[in-house]
């Protein structure tokens, strides 16, 4: 549990958000995960959202609320509450803090804890399908690689956490296979054409298409 409590920071000033490397964001924007959700909930894709939901990240923020938190803050004597103070949220809740002009729409919901900007990097100009089926395109229009690089899981993830257990450290090639969520080896590079392909199927049948595409509206 004291693992999981990476974010609460006091007298660190460390001034990282959850996942990191602010100095790679440029001038990309956070839509958030109910846009990246529009796509990444899709069964054939692998479903991340679900597994996202079901993870400690999505958790991150109500973590904060918890008794152990709580304890630990009052330990390094926070003036809030842990679920209120600066010290633990940069670390708790994607793109804490950041600018108005950082988001595409509005700053994230504190609730949804880290969700997926936070390791593959404000999304919104790689969102469209057919960027993120182009690996080369994806990561020119500023998408991560938080499987290559350490170094946006240890932003957060490190010995200045009052949580760090020095005889755990931080195992980067276990927590990757944990929260595991890759798009099936069949499907990648070919999402697009293997979904038009089951839709027109799906409408020589005779079956309605009961899943809308989101990824442009505004």
């Amino acid at each position: 549990m004291r693992r999981a409590l990476i974010g609460i920071v006091a007298a660190m000033g460390i001034g990282l958000i959850a996942g990191g490397a602010s100095a790679a964001e440029g001038d990309h924007t956070y839509v958030g995960v109910k846009k990246c959700r529009t796509c990444h909930k899709k069964e054939l894709i692998g479903n991340q959202y679900g597994a996202w939901k079901e993870a400690k990240h999505s958790k991150a923020f109500e973590t904060l609320k918890g008794d152990e938190a709580v304890k630990i803050a009052k330990e390094k004597g926070l003036s809030k509450p842990p679920h209120e103070a600066e010290e633990c949220l940069k670390c708790h809740v994607t793109a804490y803090g950041k600018p108005a002009s950082a988001f595409a729409k509005a700053p994230l919901k504190a609730a949804d804890g880290v969700q997926c900007e936070s390791c593959h990097g404000p999304g919104n100009d790689y969102k469209k399908k057919k960027t993120m089926s182009d690996r080369e395109k994806s990561m020119a229009a500023g998408m991560w690689e938080p499987g290559k690089d350490e170094k946006i899981c240890t932003g957060c993830h490190n010995d200045e956490s009052p949580s760090w257990d020095p005889a755990e450290g931080f195992d980067y090639e276990a927590a990757k296979e944990e929260i595991a969520h890759a798009i099936p080896e069949d499907v990648k590079g070919k999402y697009i054409e293997i979904e038009k392909k089951l839709k027109a199927e799906k409408k020589a049948s005779g079956g309605a298409d009961d899943e809308e595409d989101e990824e442009d509206e505004d």
